[in-house]
């Protein structure tokens, strides 16, 4: 197990850039240094941290981070039409999608490009363009903090929700993801085109009949045209949920707002695109000091350069506020303030 080191500053390890303190920090390259340091008096009092994309830092962190880099993946069951992939936790999301691509294995192109690890996708169900994480995973190994045992997680067991999972509610802060398994396509894809831009995108590129490439590289110059790269700007990608609303409240909406994009969730709820929203009440390209909004979307908070996690959440709160007195919708975090 690596030593533990004191008064780290954790701003390359955020996506945001936020530059704070971490009381103690260890990286964690092992399952089985993970569980000799559940054993330590230092785990009494820890923090997670995985890729570092989908969090808010507003202050030092008071504790041990636990910085989990466990690297590795390999395809571990097939048959002729599908293969099951157990990836570990610190595996980057973006890295291993491609790597499934290069070997013609489907299921998860529509969520290229979204930042973060492995480890922490189930957390949040993460999902893009009509696709979430649920629909290719099968099972996940975690540890458990209190006993340093290794439990297996199945689909049902994760009570997967609109980017919620029971590793962000009743879990949170009690286990560790170690590893995730997804079966995925081996031939007879199912594309996945019908939402955003990309059949148009498609169609610009004169593209017929898509591969799984095709999706991917649309999808990724979909979201480089409105997404930054945070290694240039401090950001966490979308930093609101899409708010769901039943069918009688979007009807009263719609009648309001006819130019509304929305997207229809089940017969009795609606998506509402929460970036529309947000550019409506004036945000879009806005910037308080060195917090900011985005100025190709408007759901992404930005950091542009020397932004305290405070200032960025006090920005978040002024956009919820001016949403609900416009239309009368809650918009929510769709990252994790600390």
């Amino acid at each position: 197990m690596d030593k533990i080191q004191h008064n780290i500053s954790l701003k390359n390890y955020n996506t945001f850039g936020i530059d704070v303190k971490a009381r103690s920090f260890i990286e964690i390259n092992t399952v089985a240094a993970l569980q000799e340091l559940t054993t330590s008096e230092e785990m009494s009092n820890h923090f997670l941290l995985g890729g570092g994309s989908n969090m808010l830092l507003t202050k030092d962190i008071d504790a041990l981070v636990v910085h989990l880099n466990i690297k590795g993946k390999k395809i571990i069951d097939e048959d002729d039409n599908h293969v099951w992939i157990k990836a570990n936790a610190g595996e980057n999301w973006h890295d291993f999608v491609l790597w499934c691509i290069d070997q013609d294995f489907g299921g998860l192109e529509n969520m290229s490009l979204i930042p973060g690890n492995v480890g922490t996708a189930p957390i949040q169900n993460i999902g893009a363009y009509g696709v979430e994480l649920k629909d290719s995973f099968i099972e996940c190994e975690v540890v458990e903090i209190e006993s340093g045992l290794v439990k297996l997680f199945d689909h049902a067991s994760c009570q997967f929700d609109y980017r919620n999972s029971i590793f962000k509610s009743e879990l949170k802060g009690k286990i560790v993801i170690t590893s995730v398994t997804f079966k995925l396509t081996k031939k007879n894809h199912t594309l996945n085109t019908s939402y955003g831009a990309i059949e148009s995108e498609l169609s610009n590129m004169g593209i017929d009949s898509p591969t799984i490439k095709d999706i991917s590289d649309v999808v990724i110059t979909i979201r480089q045209s409105k997404l930054p790269d945070p290694n240039t700007l401090g950001n966490s990608g979308s930093f609101f949920k899409n708010p769901v609303i039943s069918k009688e409240a979007f009807d009263l909406f719609i009648a309001k707002h006819p130019e509304a994009p929305n997207y229809k969730v089940s017969n009795t709820e609606v998506k509402i695109p929460a970036g529309w929203l947000i550019e409506q009440v004036g945000f879009k390209g806005k910037r308080f000091g060195d917090a900011g909004v985005h100025n190709k979307q408007a759901l992404v908070l930005v950091n542009h350069g020397h932004a305290k996690g405070e200032e960025i959440w006090q920005l978040a709160m002024k956009i919820k506020a001016a949403v609900k007195e416009q239309f009368d919708i809650d918009i929510t975090p769709e990252v994790n303030i600390y």
